[in-house]
């Protein structure tokens, strides 16, 4: 197996590596930009060894982490306030960052924490993207009619609204055209977002189905020092 440790910038990232079968050690710079740090990480897999890497937590590296996933590889997560803390020298480079990080994965005392997979991730996007329909939804609902009783085409209380007879129409003399045209704006936005609503549900619950997929819950290890999120299993009554 080889055992990476990763010093990780949004433009490059330092490596620190050693080859547990043949001995090989070294150290890289690899770019982002031109495609260097891909190539060098697809080589590896078809040599079709076992790699396993490890950085400090940092929100910028999403589309490595889908690299490594997409490889096969393991991908340790440590925590870098842990790792902080381990550093015993005060200098701090990025070449003394990374040989920390393969120091710590060679002695097994990597602080590595928990995070969700590529698949969990979208899956939460997608139920915060339907969150946030069904909110515009119901400022819709709430703006086009004053209730939702308006909201879905049914009667209206205010009795200028209301025709001389029941199920008569709208006296027009209380109503001008442009309030009417707003009127139907809305409740045409209305629909759509509900169309946009369900197809987000259904593409929720496929996604669960294939995946089985995750749910937060109120207990679960530590995170930089906080109560980090335990995921349980989605069921259909959730979505």
């Amino acid at each position: 197996m080889i055992i990476i440790g990763v010093h990780y910038h949004p433009s490059f990232q330092q490596i620190a590596f050693l080859d547990q079968e043949t001995g090989e050690c070294g150290e890289r710079e690899l770019n982002h930009s031109d495609g260097e740090a891909e190539k060098f990480y697809r080589e590896l897999q078809q040599r079709g060894v076992s790699v396993r890497v490890g950085m400090e937590a940092t929100g910028h590296s999403r589309w490595f982490e889908r690299l490594l996933a997409e490889l096969g590889f393991e991908m340790w997560i440590g925590d870098a306030a842990e790792i902080k803390r381990l550093r015993v020298r005060k200098q701090k480079t990025d070449r003394l960052d990374a040989k920390l990080l393969l120091k710590l994965l060679l002695e097994d005392r990597f602080p590595r924490i928990w995070v969700p997979s590529p698949e969990n991730r979208d899956l939460r996007q997608l139920l915060w993207h339907r969150h946030r329909l069904v909110q515009m939804r119901t400022r819709i609902m709430k703006a086009a009619g004053g209730g939702d009783e308006t909201a879905r085409g049914g009667a209206v209380d205010d009795p200028s609204w209301r025709g001389t007879h029941h199920g008569g129409g709208l006296r027009s003399g209380h109503r001008d055209a442009g309030a009417v045209s707003l009127r139907q704006a809305d409740r045409q936005l209305h629909r759509t977002h509900s169309v946009r609503r369900l197809q987000c549900r259904q593409t929720t619950a496929g996604t669960h189905q294939q995946a089985g997929q995750y749910k937060k819950s109120l207990t679960g290890p530590t995170l930089f020092g906080r109560r980090a999120a335990v995921l349980r299993p989605l069921t259909t009554q959730d979505l």
